[in-house]
C-alpha cells in the first residue's frame, strides 16, 4: 500500500481554477465585490515587486476571497458548482485511470492542493473519485456565513509539512516504510517531489521538463 499525493490545478485539472473563479466573478461581482478585489490587486502588486510572484498570486488570492464575505454556504455552493460545470472539462482523464488503478492497489489519495476545499469537494464528486483533500480551507462564521478570510495556501513547502502531518495522524506504525507517490506540474512542487518515494512530474513546462530530466523523473503527460 502506498499513499499518493496528487495536485489540482495543471495536474488533474489540466488549467488554472483561480481563471476560472476569475471568469465567473466577472458576471457574478457587484461593484461593492470588485472594489475589495481592486483593492487587493493593489497590495498584491505592491508586496509581489518586493517579494516575487508567488507572494503576488498569494495575496490577490486572498484578496479575492474577501470578495465572499457576507455569502452563506448555499450561495457559495452555487458559485463552486458554476467553476465545477465550466472546469470538468479539462480533467485529465488519463490521470483519474492512473489514480483509479492505484486505488484497485490498495493505496490511498490524497488530492493537496492550494484550490479552495469546497470547489474541490464538488469537483471530486463530479468526477466520481473518492479521495482525502488536503487544501485551502474557506471560512464561515457560526451562523454558515463567509467571513471572506482563508486558512493556510496549501502550496510548495506546506505541502509537504501537510502530507507529514497527515501521515503522523493517520498512518500506523507498521507503515514506517510506507511509499510516498507525487503526481504534480510545477516548480513550487519540487519540495514535495523531493519527499515522494516516486515522483511523478505531469504536463510540465519547459522549465519543469527540464528539471524532471535532470532529476531522472518521470514524466505523465496527457
Amino acid at each position: 500500500m502506498a499513499v499518493v499525493t496528487v495536485d489540482f490545478d495543471g495536474t488533474l485539472y489540466q488549467g488554472n481554477s483561480f481563471k476560472i473563479m476569475f471568469k465567473i466573478a466577472k458576471k457574478k461581482f457587484t461593484l461593492k465585490q470588485w472594489l475589495v478585489v481592486i483593492a487587493g490587486l493593489i497590495q498584491a502588486v505592491f508586496i509581489g515587486v518586493f517579494k516575487g510572484k508567488d507572494a503576488f498570486r498569494h495575496q490577490f488570492f486572498i484578496a479575492f476571497a474577501k470578495s465572499f464575505k457576507g455569502k452563506t454556504e448555499q450561495e457559495m455552493a452555487l458559485f463552486f458548482q458554476e467553476l465545477v460545470s465550466i472546469g470538468k472539462k479539462d480533467v485529465h482523464e488519463d490521470l483519474v485511470e492512473k489514480i483509479r488503478e492505484h486505488q484497485q492497489q490498495g493505496d490511498t489519495i490524497i488530492l493537496l492542493s492550494g484550490a479552495l476545499r469546497p470547489f474541490l469537494e464538488m469537483f471530486v464528486q463530479e468526477v466520481k473519485l473518492d479521495v482525502h483533500i488536503i487544501s485551502t480551507s474557506l471560512l464561515y462564521d457560526q451562523n454558515g456565513v463567509c467571513t471572506g478570510e482563508i486558512g493556510q495556501i496549501i502550496n510548495g513547502a506546506s505541502k509537504v509539512e501537510k502530507v507529514k502531518d497527515w501521515l503522523q495522524a493517520y498512518s500506523r506504525k507498521e507503515d514506517d516504510a510506507l511509499k510516498i507517490w507525487a503526481y504534480a506540474d510545477s516548480e513550487s512542487d519540487i519540495p514535495l517531489f523531493e519527499l515522494a518515494t516516486y515522483p511523478v512530474v505531469v504536463n510540465p513546462d519547459e522549465a519543469m521538463l527540464a528539471i524532471a530530466k535532470k532529476r531522472e523523473w518521470p514524466v505523465f503527460s496527457s
